[in-house]
């Protein structure tokens, strides 16, 4: 088995309308989001052998606030293909994670991370967290996927319907003051 712990960046500040958007960084709001999921996943016992992320500055500045809070750790792999990329090219970049690796920090963006859990989290009507992905993957949310394969490569070819999604978490299900059109 090998786990993906998806990390989508916390909510990105907008108010430099001249920024391109791979140069935005949080708001305040990404901020606080960001440390509360950091010792969400530490207080949960979340550990990963690495991180990939894409080089985005919101996931830069995401993943900053999250280690603080979250604690020791691995430094991040940036890896441009992850920007914006669709859920087969995550795939594909996790597919080139050295063993024995048997867990992965993936931080980026939506909606390619959606993508990649709803494809591979098989649609069944047992499935309320698949469910609750599918309505709305929020900046800051973190899903944790535990996937049937021995190892990394074989994501690369066949990673639709082989994995389970044992846990996904919003920042407002830790602290409401994080939700939609809170300050």
């Amino acid at each position: 088995m090998k786990r993906v712990i998806v990390l989508r960046h916390a909510k990105s500040d907008w108010s430099d309308a001249a920024l391109r958007d791979f140069d935005r960084s949080l708001n305040d709001r990404g901020h606080r989001a960001a440390a509360v999921m950091g010792r969400w996943a530490a207080h949960h016992g979340l550990t990963f052998d690495a991180i990939i992320a894409s080089p985005a500055a919101r996931v830069v500045d995401t993943l900053r606030h999250f280690r603080e809070a979250y604690g020791a750790c691995p430094e991040p792999a940036y890896d441009l293909r992850i920007y914006l990329a669709a859920g087969t090219t995550l795939a594909e970049v996790l597919a080139e994670t050295r063993e024995p690796a048997s867990s992965i920090l993936l931080a980026g963006h939506s909606p390619g991370l959606e993508e990649l859990i709803l494809t591979a989290v098989p649609d069944d009507a047992r499935s309320p967290l698949r469910d609750s992905v599918e309505t709305k993957f929020p900046t800051a949310a973190l899903a944790v996927l535990d996937f049937d394969v021995t190892d990394w490569a074989s994501l690369a070819h066949d990673f639709a319907g082989r994995a389970t999604l044992r846990s996904f978490m919003r920042p407002r299900d830790l602290d409401p003051a994080l939700g939609p059109d809170q300050r």
